[in-house]
């Protein structure tokens, strides 16, 4: 790790324990974590740095369960069973948080691009995108006016009913390494038309990623359309 890396993952690490302090006092925060909270002041403060050896295992491990509990405290369903997690997908802060942790400890090949799907996916795409220095690309729903070529993946939901997204046939390659990112894993079908587009193109994929999964039912799937690693952050149960 050279000088640089080093200073982000110190820096990662820091964000980290300052999201956590904001609903805990020291105390509570030395509680969770394990670590002095005369320490963990000089941290938050910006005073000091944790070491190498520390931040690694704030992002790794403390940052993961952290992050998590928060994406399940903000998720919410309707009666309807319909998720809401409008207010993970829109805090942008706290997908630059889960986009080093996700890496890290999920360990995802790193891509060329990151590729997900319009509109829900666009901004944990672009936090996943800068963290590994990749392109982001994403699929739509119906096709571009401008745009002459197409990779388009479709999948008949029921009878008389499909669903289809489309990417610019200029948007991947053959050369491409692809992380197929999204907001949300339920039916895995989302996942499953964006696995197609990669497949179309030839591309390599690095893996799958998620935010939040409901149920295991998706995951099943989509660990079913590919060898590449297939990860979340949490886990919630609709019920």
């Amino acid at each position: 790790m050279n000088r640089a890396e080093k200073a982000a993952l110190q820096l990662r690490a820091v964000e980290t324990l300052r999201m956590l302090k904001q609903t805990r006092t020291y105390d509570e925060l030395a509680a969770f974590t394990g670590l002095p909270a005369g320490d963990l002041n000089r941290y938050v403060n910006g005073h000091v740095l944790p070491g190498t050896d520390r931040a690694r295992d704030i992002v790794a491990d403390l940052g993961r369960d952290a992050l998590a509990a928060e994406l399940e405290a903000r998720v919410e369903f309707d009666d309807g069973g319909y998720v809401d997690n409008s207010a993970a997908v829109f805090d942008q802060t706290l997908l630059d948080l889960v986009a080093p942790v996700a890496a890290t400890t999920l360990g995802f090949e790193r891509p060329d691009v990151v590729l997900t799907a319009a509109t829900d996916g666009i901004t944990l795409g672009a936090a996943m995108a800068s963290h590994f220095d990749a392109r982001v690309v994403y699929a739509k729903n119906s096709k571009e006016t401008a745009v002459e070529e197409f990779i388009e993946s479709r999948h008949r939901v029921s009878p008389g009913i499909e669903r289809s997204y489309y990417l610019p046939a200029r948007a991947l390659s053959a050369s491409d390494t692809v992380l197929v990112v999204d907001d949300l894993i339920r039916s895995g079908e989302t996942q499953a038309l964006l696995l197609d587009i990669a497949r179309q193109a030839d591309a390599t994929v690095a893996g799958v990623f998620a935010l939040i999964a409901v149920g295991e039912d998706g995951l099943d799937r989509v660990r079913g359309l590919t060898d590449a690693p297939v990860g979340t952050l949490s886990t919630v149960d609709p019920e």
